[in-house]
């Protein structure tokens, strides 16, 4: 059944000229009362220190918020926020906590009042693959298999987490590792420090369900799913049923609930994933360095590509799940940067926020991406810096100091925000703007791509996207040149313009003119 959008709306009127353009962020209307959002994801742990301890905090984080809703996003995903024994947290030790280094509880119930205060949505990392293996529950279970006697069989109703991870008196393989002072193995794909869940057991389930209930009850909107195609190895319908259950559990406690999955693989793999009728999996198939933003971006692939391949990917998944809603990005933590796969090249990298944000779905902008951080070489450390806010030199500005194990050498490309902030050209308000123009255009996000013009031909394209009686027009340019495009039949005008050097596009007697590197915005004249 096709979905109802039930959307508030407000307007801010401002009086234009000629086409219709700003040349600024323009007219907000908001969509509500949806999972259609603009995902902020932050690493606390880079992200902004309020107490001067080197470590960004949830507080922290409290304190951008007007900078995060100012920019355009409407939601943030914190990566794991739990207590852990490493600087990333994917090695959870207590699912219904905080780890000190980033505050407390308390901390955590601020900040979610406040995100909805602004009309922020917060979701948060859920490690449902694995636990730590400083993690009670894997604690208690090795200490059991080591009190056992050489001929002694488990029994589950002894120790009943022997049955939450997986067991064996066999090393199946690689990824099996000894129970120290036992004759078992345990598995974990990951890390040896990352035993993995036997999610297939019931009480584990009983307890991700509390675990739900218990930050649900908190105020937390939805969960980012890590390593979902790893809850057991090769089986999509195992998996698919799990995450299925799940959501049906979440949605039951909130109505409203957003889950976003990690499935990083191809297309036709994240397809089989929304089989799980759950609403939404990041879109690995356009992302990356050699995905097709990136490649669009850097001149490698063109117009025609570009929109080609993100329709195809659009039907792909909605012939599986009719509601899902994608989840596009184009790099995260996981990812050497934007910056360093096109080469420091300003132009390119904004061009690649422009096409993320014109894309249907629910985008996720990795922080710092807005400015053109850089990352260097392939340790995660050096993937997730401090956020550049500033280079004063007084330490009172916020500024982490990042991982211990990142180098400390890296030369950002580009100014720190309080400098790109005064200048209307740099790689902030490039995407300001673009968030901004989202915004005022909700069908860029709920809309489908239903045609794709005949003037589409090589690094130019022109689509059409639509949602019930709401509609718009993308012109998209991905050559350095200016160049025209004759749409004398369609009665359409521009209303904004998004280029890398903040040039408009014309649309005279049927013919529109747009820059280099531009994606253009029209709709029918009334």
């Amino acid at each position: 059944m096709k979905r109802i959008i039930a959307v508030v709306v407000s307007f801010v009127l401002v009086m234009i000229t000629g086409c219709g353009q700003t040349g600024e962020p323009g007219n907000i209307k908001e969509a509500v009362d949806d999972n259609y959002r603009n995902y902020y994801e932050v690493f606390v742990y880079s992200y902004y220190d309020s107490n001067g301890d080197g470590i960004g905090d949830l507080k922290g984080v409290e304190e951008k918020l007007d900078y995060i809703a100012d920019l355009g996003c409407n939601g943030i995903w914190l990566m794991p926020v739990m207590p852990s024994t490493t600087y990333h947290k994917y090695d959870v030790t207590d699912y219904c906590d905080i780890d000190k280094e980033y505050g407390t509880l308390e901390d955590m119930d601020s900040l979610i009042n406040e995100c909805h205060a602004k009309d922020i949505r917060l979701i948060i990392d859920l490690v449902m693959n694995h636990t730590s293996s400083k993690h009670p529950w894997f604690i208690a279970a090795c200490d059991y298999l080591k009190g056992l006697e050489a001929d002694e069989e488990i029994d589950i109703a002894e120790c009943p987490y022997v049955d939450y991870y997986h067991f064996s008196k066999e090393q199946l393989n690689n990824s099996w590792y000894r129970v120290p002072g036992s004759d078992y193995y345990y598995e974990a794909v990951f890390w040896s420090e990352m035993p993995d869940l036997n999610l297939s057991s019931e009480s584990v389930k009983k307890e991700f369900e509390n675990i739900a209930a218990f930050w649900i009850d908190r105020g937390i909107d939805g969960f980012r799913m890590d390593a979902t195609m790893h809850f057991e190895e090769g089986d999509t319908a195992f998996n698919t049923e799990v995450m299925n259950d799940f959501h049906e559990y979440c949605v039951s406690l909130k109505p409203d609930f957003y889950m976003v999955s990690e499935v990083w693989a191809n297309r036709d793999t994240i397809a089989d994933y929304y089989l799980s009728d759950t609403p939404s999996m990041f879109d690995f198939s356009m992302s990356g360095a050699e995905g097709e933003i990136i490649k669009a971006a850097r001149g490698n692939s063109n117009a025609e590509s570009f929109v080609t391949k993100l329709k195809e990917t659009e039907e792909t998944y909605r012939k599986v799940n009719e509601d899902y809603i994608n989840a596009p990005f184009i790099t995260n933590h996981d990812m050497s940067r934007v910056c360093n796969a096109l080469n420091s090249n300003e132009d390119d990298i904004k061009f690649a926020g422009g096409l993320l944000l014109s894309m249907g779905g629910s985008p996720f902008i990795y922080y710092g991406e807005e400015l053109g951080m850089k990352s260097k070489g392939k340790k995660d450390e050096n993937k997730r810096l401090p956020m550049q806010w500033s280079d004063d030199a007084s330490g009172m500005n916020g500024i982490c100091e990042g991982p211990s194990d990142s180098d400390r050498d890296i030369n950002q490309s580009f100014d720190t925000l309080d400098k790109q902030i005064e200048d209307e050209t740099s790689i902030y308000n490039y995407y300001r703007k673009a968030l901004h123009i989202r915004n005022a255009n909700p069908v860029i996000a709920r809309g489908t791509i239903d045609t794709i013009y005949d003037v589409t031909d090589g690094d130019i394209a022109l689509i059409r996207r639509s949602e019930l009686s709401d509609e718009i027009y993308i012109a998209y340019n991905t050559q350095e040149s200016s160049a025209e495009i004759a749409i004398q039949d369609l009665n359409l005008e521009v209303i904004d313009t998004l280029s890398v050097d903040n040039s408009l596009s014309v649309l005279k007697n049927g013919v529109l003119s747009v820059p280099g590197k531009s994606i253009t915005y029209l709709k029918r004249r009334q």
